[in-house]
């Protein structure tokens, strides 16, 4: 029996690149986000090549809804061996500066980003515990790491996942379970973000100097560290900060 893997957020830049690179090392993979079609476009792709996918439509700010959300990953593949979690919130929008940021807003955005992969962990890791073996992925963008300036908004949430799956690291690394996370201070090809930048800069507007990011260049990156189990907190660019 093939081994499984959930791509909470699976969007059109490295949500997708993890399913296809996972798919090609032999998981069936849940690929669950808001939409349908882009789902069952993707899952038609990956059983193109051979692999299997199931498709599960799911809002991940809806915290109350992951019971029933596990409940029917389960019925399609059983436990899960691995999962990624990275939906993305409404960055373009979400970003504010620190002054204007309000509690209301900042609460916003924490059952995307912080409630939600809490209770993912608290469904799944069990199973993975009584096999002493599993992999928990996620990936955040560079405000999860340090706050700067006039790009708040997300980063505290971003900031309280990342201290949590820290501490959950710690805890579980000895019992055969890998917690990998990537952090980017980049702009993913494929994803609205990009396409938004790219029109603001033939549009004359300001454009932040970003790099450009891979999406399955990210993704082996993710790979290769739940396979070595060494790659604990990656980063793109590395080093994430110059100074």
């Amino acid at each position: 029996m093939s081994k499984s893997i959930a791509v909470f957020g699976t969007g059109p830049g490295l949500g997708q690149a993890v399913a296809r690179r996972y798919a090609r090392e032999g998981y069936t993979v849940v690929l669950v986000a808001r939409r349908r079609e882009p789902l069952e476009l993707l899952a038609a792709d990956l059983a193109g090549t051979g692999a299997t996918a199931h498709v599960v439509t799911a809002d991940l700010a809806d915290t109350a809804a992951v019971p029933g959300l596990a409940a029917q990953i389960r019925a399609k593949v059983g436990d899960l061996d691995a999962f990624y979690y990275a939906p993305t919130p409404g960055i373009v929008d979400g970003f504010v500066s620190a002054t204007d940021l309000t509690a209301q807003r900042a609460h916003d955005f924490m059952p995307l980003i912080f409630y939600t992969p809490l209770e993912l962990v608290r469904e799944f890791l069990p199973s993975m515990m009584d096999r002493g073996e599993g992999a928990i992925l996620t990936a955040q963008g560079a405000s999860g790491v340090r706050g700067m300036a006039h790009l708040s908004g997300p980063g505290p949430a971003q900031a309280a996942q990342r201290n949590y799956v820290q501490s959950l690291r710690a805890e579980v690394a000895d019992k055969g379970i890998h917690v990998g996370t990537l952090y980017i201070g980049a702009a993913i090809r494929n994803t609205p973000f990009h396409a938004g930048m790219e029109a603001a800069r033939a549009a004359g507007e300001y454009v932040p100097d970003l790099p450009v990011a891979d999406p399955d260049h990210l993704a082996d990156q993710l790979w290769s560290g739940h396979v070595a189990k060494d790659r604990l907190e990656a980063t793109f660019p590395d080093p994430l900060f110059g100074d």
